[in-house]
């Protein structure tokens, strides 16, 4: 199995950014597109992306077979909720392994979720999503979506190999139509795609990102 790289890399960190200016868009005003609203904030923030996202998530559902559709579940997130996360699966850590320091904790919950510094969806240029039928079925992946290591077995990494051939299919396809608009895939969570952000650029070797960390949508 090839190297997974945490956001935690100092190489992540090292990635310039060169933001672009390009604007958060609300994905439910896209018919294209189905929205969940199982993580939906007041503010619909959850559903918002930035454009070129967008622009590529139109484009991957009509590449997908007539019968499925992409289910968004969470675009961008606000610093102060990711921040709020980080520290608590850090602290969560310490509890468990008292003898841990706080780097080792904080390498550990890097793993599952981003230091907000370089965190994917502060930027506006991730998403997590999943496929489901043209009735709104979900269709069995493996894990649900934000499963954890504890909850799955690892079965939440992409690349597990012992998910059900149903879910490695679902996974395949969901991952070929994403990748061939330029998204890449954070290795250890299937349903986690981005475009534009730090990780992106470090994986294709783009001389930066795109995107930086965004204040959010204007205000309407």
């Amino acid at each position: 199995m090839s190297e997974i790289v945490l956001l935690s890399d100092p190489r992540i960190h090292a990635v310039p950014v060169k933001e672009c200016g390009e604007p958060l868009v609300d994905l439910r005003a896209m018919e294209v597109v189905r929205v969940d609203e199982r993580l939906a904030d007041p503010e619909g923030l959850f559903a918002h992306v930035r454009l070129s996202v967008a622009d590529r998530l139109v484009a991957a559902q009509t590449q997908l077979p007539r019968e499925l559709r992409l289910l968004v579940v969470e675009g961008f997130r606000p610093a102060a909720l990711q921040r709020s996360y980080f520290e608590e699966s850090v602290a969560a850590h310490l509890a468990e392994h008292p003898g841990w320091d706080g780097h080792q904790a904080y390498l550990e919950a890097s793993r599952y979720v981003s230091p907000p510094d370089v965190a994917p969806h502060v930027s506006g240029g991730a998403v997590d999503l999943t496929l489901c039928t043209a009735s709104g079925v979900e269709l069995p992946m493996g894990t649900q979506v934000n499963a954890t290591p504890p909850e799955s077995d690892e079965a939440c990494h992409t690349a597990y190999p012992g998910i059900s051939p149903e879910a490695r299919r679902n996974r395949d396809t969901l991952g070929a139509v994403l990748t061939a608009l330029g998204f890449v895939n954070y290795p250890t969570e299937w349903w986690h795609w981005s475009y534009g952000d730090r990780y992106w650029a470090f994986v294709t070797g783009a001389r930066s990102a795109k995107y930086g960390m965004s204040d959010g949508p204007p205000a309407s």
